[in-house]
């Protein structure tokens, strides 16, 4: 989704709880990796791989000048001969350990196994963040989570392009740092697709 089409989303979801709950999510994801550091690990559930938050979160980490924003997209199934940034299975979850970031992706409740290694990666000491439908259990092993049930108003993949979005924007509201043209052209957009002003 590009920066147009996300202005215009923000426009339609003006004095939701969305915009702030994503921004706010965004900005727990985005401090996490740059204090820590350490990479940022993406994984789905077996059913579900986030792969359009894998591209756009790659697009943002080059947008912002933030690398630690490009993750690793970690997958339940790798075929042999698959691309290195395509064969990253599970295992490396198991392998996560302080300072690294876990963001997990569940539309739906994910399987023992892989609530299993969350947790162990979060007693290893990595930050885990959680996008999803709603599990319980999901909730108590993320540090920070953002849930979108079946009945909200969005889809977890609208949500997912506002998060990647916002994660990287360069200025806060409450910072004076400069804006960066995508900011720019995001504001833009939102000047172009207003109704023009009345002439009397």
């Amino acid at each position: 989704m590009d920066a147009v089409r996300v202005a215009l989303l923000r426009e339609v979801l003006a004095g939701t709880e969305w915009l702030g709950a994503t921004r706010r999510f965004a900005g727990a994801l985005r401090s996490s990796v740059v204090a820590c550091g350490g990479g940022l690990l993406l994984v789905g559930t077996e059913r579900y791989e986030p792969w359009h938050l894998a591209a756009h979160l790659v697009d943002e980490s080059a947008w912002s000048g933030l690398p630690q924003l490009a993750p690793t997209l970690v997958r339940h199934r790798v075929l042999p001969g698959e691309p290195p940034h395509l064969s990253v299975g599970l295992g490396r979850i198991e392998a996560a350990r302080r300072g690294e970031t876990l963001l997990v992706v569940a539309p739906e409740r994910p399987d023992g196994g892989l609530l299993e290694r969350v947790h162990d990666a979060r007693r290893a000491g990595a930050t885990v963040l959680s996008l999803d439908g709603g599990d319980r259990e999901l909730h108590t092993i993320a540090h920070d989570a953002l849930s979108v049930p079946g009945s909200a108003d969005l889809d977890l993949d609208t949500v997912q392009h506002l998060v990647s979005a916002a994660a990287g924007e360069n200025s806060m509201p409450d910072q004076r740092t400069p804006r960066r043209l995508r900011d720019r052209l995001s504001r833009l957009a939102d000047q172009l697709t207003a109704p023009p002003p009345a002439r009397w």
